[in-house]
């Protein structure tokens, strides 16, 4: 399979220590002023968990793109993400993650249709800092599968409006992406992690008021 390319403007560029993580997952917790509960219904808010703990949690825009956020809630369903990584690290534009390949070469069993302006489909959720969107080859505009990525900036990541299928954003949890987005570069490369991050779990999550 192709490696995952982006189009691109611009040269490629626990509480307490008592707690396990399962009793843990059962509380109400809050982060960035955010409260949520995890879930096993399908809910449009996830929780990233990366393997040290940390936690992202972002909404899913099935209006905006509802073959896109099905797919990718289907994926969290089947814990497809569990310990896979993310293994570009771009910086200042992006981290991307969800290739069970971990080099950008892999994806699901299954492609989806691009729902993107390029591709004949109306998205109008911008590419800016905390957005999330999914990858694909340079050639086939359908060709998405498991392979998502997180905006960094507003100004880089502009530029892929209208190419890539925004389908969500983060809510809370932005340093944790930000500090994700620091990782060592192999020297020689612009965006290949020394370590992977790896994601520890997707869940679904419940916002509580």
């Amino acid at each position: 399979m192709k490696k995952l390319l982006f189009i691109l403007l611009i040269p490629l560029l626990c509480l307490t220590t008592s707690c396990t993580k399962k009793e843990v997952e059962k509380e109400v917790l809050e982060i960035d002023g955010v409260t949520y509960k995890q879930t096993e219904d399908v809910t449009n808010y996830v929780k990233i968990t990366m393997e040290d703990g940390e936690v992202i949690i972002a909404e899913l825009y099935p209006d905006i793109a509802p073959i896109t956020v099905a797919n990718f809630q289907k994926l969290v369903q089947e814990k497809f993400y569990d310990k896979l990584t993310f293994h570009r690290i771009y910086k200042g534009f992006v981290i991307q993650g969800g290739d069970p390949n971990g080099d950008g070469t892999g994806g699901s069993s299954e492609t989806i249709t691009g729902e993107f302006r390029r591709n004949g489909i109306t998205n109008n959720l911008k590419h800016e800092r905390g957005v999330l969107s999914m990858a694909r080859n340079s050639v086939d505009m359908n060709s998405a599968s498991s392979q998502f990525f997180i905006c960094l900036a507003n100004s880089t990541a502009k530029q892929l409006d209208g190419e890539y299928a925004a389908f969500g954003r983060v809510i809370a949890g932005m340093d944790v992406v930000d500090n994700l987005a620091n990782s060592e570069i192999v020297e020689g490369t612009q965006d290949t992690p020394v370590k992977k991050p790896v994601i520890y779990s997707i869940r679904f999550v419940n916002i509580e008021e």
